[in-house]
């Protein structure tokens, strides 16, 4: 095989597909990527892990057909390297490659094309959604996902697509975090997709769509749900497994609601967790009338506390959080304002934004004991 394509659309095409190849070298052959031609002006490379699949397709000189086989890592770490000019590829005998580039020469071992594991099958992809949409779903949830490996059901967000909109949903067992968008008008599917999708198939899917501006063509099958991502096709195998009943954690009675500045209680949260436990992350909440008091104490380091002005005129309160989990959903929101509703010191605690906007967004979290 023979082929030349310029540096800039390699190392992009690369960039995307090294993300899913396999680091920890268990299978060694996971480690490489194919790359193979099809047609005369279009060159296709693949990497998978066995569980989530990129394959790229993009414009280069194919001189000869063929496929080559060769060690992703190595091979994106030369390109980011090259100078902006063309690169050649030329596969030897013994299945090693050689790469020129300008003044530029190296030669990088191969596997037979044989070696490399076969993907899943394309099914179709009848749905469509936004890019930009399913971005902000996963922008609003993947911190939630919980990163314990044996909770395997809460490993992945809960995906619904049907006529009535789209809704995401992940909890990790200690906060649930909540995304819908009821109005997509022509991308309403006929079909209905329910699916457990893997954080790090969410976490690929992030660096696909942030700079694709049209939407994502979708499709299942009963292992594998598929994403067409413009020329970039994602393969990922679906989570088994029963999710929560999240509905059933959706606070109904949290009749007690103050509004904040989300920057401004943010940035308190951020100086008063300082001195919190570097293990519980644990912080105090004092609601009393017209103030919020954040406070955490540490035996070791010390202590602090912050008083934030607030319109409350309700009962004294005191709530312990973990300050990690608040701050997550504050980066997100970033400006604007933020509602706190609450029943009392012991049940959950709902975070949402005071202006959804087209988005219906909720953040649930657990209170803790301090």
């Amino acid at each position: 095989m023979e082929f030349s394509i310029s540096k800039s659309a390699l190392q992009k095409e690369l960039g995307f597909v090294q993300g899913v190849v396999e680091k920890k070298n268990t299978i060694p052959v996971l480690s490489n990527i194919l790359i193979e031609s099809v047609g005369e002006n279009t060159l296709r490379i693949t990497g998978t892990d066995l569980d989530v699949t990129i394959r790229c397709e993009t414009e280069a000189e194919i001189k000869t057909p063929g496929a080559i086989c060769v060690q992703a890592r190595k091979l994106f770490d030369i390109s980011r390297l090259l100078p902006e000019a063309t690169v050649n590829f030329q596969k030897e005998e013994n299945d090693w490659v050689s790469v020129k580039c300008q003044n530029f020469r190296s030669k990088i071992p191969g596997i037979p094309r044989d070696n490399f594991p076969e993907v899943p099958s394309f099914k179709s992809a009848p749905m469509k959604l936004p890019a930009e949409v399913f971005k902000s779903f996963v922008d609003k949830t993947i911190f939630a996902i919980t990163q314990e490996e044996s909770r395997y059901t809460l490993s992945g967000a809960k995906f619904i697509l049907d006529k009535s909109g789209a809704k995401m949903v992940t909890t990790d067992g200690h906060r649930l975090a909540y995304v819908e968008r009821r109005d997509l008008g022509k991308n309403a599917p006929k079909e209905t997709l329910d699916a457990l999708i893997p954080r790090k198939t969410l976490a690929e899917l992030t660096k696909l769509t942030t700079s694709f501006e049209g939407e994502i063509s979708l499709g299942s099958d009963e292992n594998h749900i598929y994403f067409e991502v413009g020329p970039r096709l994602l393969i990922s195998r679906r989570l088994s497994g029963q999710f929560p009943n999240y509905e059933m954690v959706m606070p109904k009675s949290n009749d007690k609601s103050i509004k904040f500045d989300s920057a401004k209680l943010n940035q308190a949260i951020r100086r008063v967790a300082l001195m919190a436990d570097d293990r519980s992350h644990a912080i105090r909440f004092h609601l009393e009338p017209k103030q919020l008091q954040i406070s955490s104490q540490n035996a070791e380091e010390g202590e602090a506390r912050e008083v934030v002005e607030t319109e409350y005129e309700g009962e004294t309160t005191e709530i312990g959080f973990n300050a990690q989990y608040l701050q997550d959903f504050l980066n997100v929101i970033g400006e604007g304002e933020v509602n706190f509703e609450f029943k009392d010191g012991n049940s959950q605690a709902q975070l949402r934004p005071a202006e959804n906007g087209d988005y219906e967004y909720k953040y649930v979290v657990m209170p803790m004991r301090i």
